[in-house]
C-alpha cells in the first residue's frame, strides 16, 4: 500500500493506494467521526461492495445506514441530491457523522456536496470505485451537480477526511469506464508530468488491459500530481485551472449531447486534443506533441473526434457557460510544451474555429 498527502494545513487528508484495501478496517475506521455513517452509493456498485463496507463499518461499532442513487451523469443534479438528505434526515443523522461516498464520479460528488451542505458541513469520505475518481474526482475536494445549462455550475469546495483507492475493484470496471479514467491519467502526462507521458506511451497497452500494477501506479502517479497542485491551489485561483485541460471543450460537448451519452472521459478526450490543436495553432507547441497525444488517446480506445452535430456557435455559446469564465472572457488551458500547461484569456479566435472545424466530422 501507498500513502499519499494532500497538503493543506488543518485540512490535510491521506490517500492510501493498493489492492485489497477493504480488508483492512483499520485504514477507514480512524476517519470516521461519530458513531453514525451514511454510505452513498448507487444502483450499480451497490451490489457490489454496499455489504461489504456495511459489515466492515458495522464490525467496529458504527452505526450504518444507506442510500443508492440511480446511476449515470444524468443523474447529476439536485433531485437526485435530495435523495440523500432525504436519507440523513430518516436516519437522524447528526453534525458528528460521516458521509461516506462509495462510487465513481458522479456519487463522490454528490456525497460530497450534501456533506458540505448538510447541518452546514460534515464529515465525509472518499471511496472511488471506477478508475476516473481514483485519479480525479475524488482528490481535492470539488464537489457538486449538473445544471441542464452547464456542467458542475453548482457546488462547493469540500475537503475529505480520507480517499481509499482500492485498485482491485477496478477489476469489475467495463471497459469503456477504464478508458474514460485513462483519459484523465493522460491529462497528468500533458500538463505537468512529461517523464509520466512517456511511461503512459511505454504502458499503455498493460494499463487497457487491466493489469493491476500498472494501473495502481497511474494511480500512485495522477495522485501524486494531482495533490501537488491542489496543496498551491486549493480553490482554483490560479495554478489548479490547469487540471482542466479539455474540460471547457469537453464540457460544452456533454451538456450538447446530453450528460451521459457521452463519458466524462471520452469528451475531456476530445477536448484535450482540441487544447493540443489550439495550442499548435497559437504557436505554443510543435505539431509533434498533437501527434503523440492523439495516439495515445487512440491506443486507450478513446474519441479522437468531437460529435457532428455541433456547430461552432454552440460550442462557443456552450463555453461561455463556464467556471474559469472571468468578466466575460473566455479562458482557456493551453500547452507550453509535453507536460507544461497554462492558463491563457487571448485566444485568437480565428484559431479557435479552426480547431472546431477540424474535430467535426466531414
Amino acid at each position: 500500500m501507498k500513502t499519499l498527502k494532500v497538503e493543506l494545513g488543518e485540512r490535510s487528508y491521506p490517500i492510501y493506494i493498493g489492492t485489497h484495501l477493504t480488508h483492512d478496517a483499520s485504514l477507514l475506521a480512524p476517519h470516521v467521526h461519530g458513531k453514525q455513517v451514511c454510505v452513498v452509493t448507487n444502483t450499480t456498485v451497490a451490489p457490489l461492495y454496499l455489504e461489504r463496507y456495511t459489515s466492515l463499518l458495522q464490525q467496529q461499532g458504527f452505526e450504518v445506514s444507506s442510500v443508492e442513487l440511480p446511476d449515470g451523469e444524468s443523474y447529476k443534479n439536485l433531485e437526485t441530491l435530495d435523495l440523500i438528505f432525504t436519507r440523513l434526515l430518516q436516519a437522524r443523522f447528526n453534525r458528528s457523522g460521516t458521509v461516506l461516498a462509495l462510487g465513481g464520479g458522479v456519487v463522490g460528488d454528490m456525497a460530497g456536496f450534501a456533506a458540505a451542505c448538510y447541518q452546514r458541513g460534515v464529515n465525509f469520505i472518499q471511496v472511488p470505485t471506477t478508475l476516473l475518481s481514483m485519479v480525479d474526482s475524488s482528490v481535492g475536494g470539488k464537489t457538486g451537480v449538473n445544471h441542464a445549462l452547464g456542467k458542475n455550475m453548482i457546488g462547493a469546495f469540500y475537503q475529505p477526511q480520507a480517499v481509499l483507492a482500492d485498485v482491485a475493484q477496478l477489476a469489475t470496471l467495463p471497459k469503456r469506464e477504464l478508458a474514460a479514467g485513462v483519459a484523465e491519467v493522460i491529462k497528468y502526462g500533458l500538463i505537468c508530468d512529461q517523464m509520466f507521458f512517456q511511461w503512459l506511451e511505454e504502458n499503455i497497452d498493460r494499463v487497457m488491459s487491466g493489469d493491476p500494477e500498472a494501473l495502481e501506479y497511474c494511480v500512485e502517479r495522477s495522485c501524486q500530481d494531482k495533490a501537488k497542485v491542489v496543496a498551491q491551489d486549493e480553490r482554483e485561483g490560479g495554478i489548479r485551472a490547469i487540471l482542466n485541460l479539455g474540460h471547457t471543450f469537453g464540457h460544452a460537448i456533454e451538456t450538447a449531447q446530453g450528460y451521459g451519452n457521452w463519458l466524462h472521459g471520452e469528451a475531456v478526450a476530445t477536448g484535450m486534443l482540441m487544447a493540443v490543436d489550439l495550442s499548435v495553432r497559437m504557436g505554443f507547441v510543435e505539431n509533434s506533441v498533437l501527434k503523440r497525444a492523439t495516439a495515445l488517446v487512440e491506443r486507450a480506445g478513446l474519441p479522437v473526434m468531437g460529435p457532428g452535430n455541433m456547430s461552432n456557435e454552440q460550442y462557443l455559446e456552450l463555453m461561455a457557460v463556464d467556471k474559469k469564465v472571468q468578466d466575460g472572457r473566455l479562458r482557456l488551458i493551453l500547452l507550453r510544451q509535453l507536460g507544461e500547461a497554462f492558463v491563457i484569456s487571448d485566444i485568437a479566435i480565428d484559431a479557435l474555429n479552426h480547431t472546431l472545424d477540424v474535430f467535426r466530422p466531414s
